[in-house]
């Protein structure tokens, strides 16, 4: 999951500066956040399904109309679903440490631990 999560963390860096780079070019770059989306990735990313969210997820349609429209819109980065959005923004509020140990044991409970 580390590894997950510096990937998501590249690829936002990533966009923003390419998005930046190419905008004199009259070509967009946007990336895609999307919040719970129903999808297989719990199960391939090995998720124990008793730590899979309980609050309602949105399909995928709902996170790709989000984003068009985000895109059209101009945005650079789009951040689907509020609660999504909230997290994000607590992340910016509070210090580094503490959200990485939030991080952390969030998870813990959500990964099978191997015997």
């Amino acid at each position: 999951m580390n590894v997950y999560g510096a990937t998501k963390a590249y690829v936002l860096s990533f966009t923003e500066g390419l998005a930046e780079e190419l905008d004199p070019y009259g070509v967009r770059v946007m990336a895609l956040c999307p919040g719970p989306t129903e999808s297989e990735f719990q199960a391939t990313a090995g998720v124990k399904p008793e730590a899979i969210r309980t609050r309602v997820a949105m399909t995928a349609e709902e996170c790709a109309q989000i984003g068009l429209e985000d895109f059209d819109s101009g945005k650079r980065i789009s951040i689907t679903g509020w609660g999504n959005k909230l997290q994000v923004f607590g992340t910016w509020l509070a210090p580094r440490d503490l959200v990485t140990k939030a991080v952390s044991r969030v998870m813990q409970r959500r990964l099978p631990i191997d015997d």
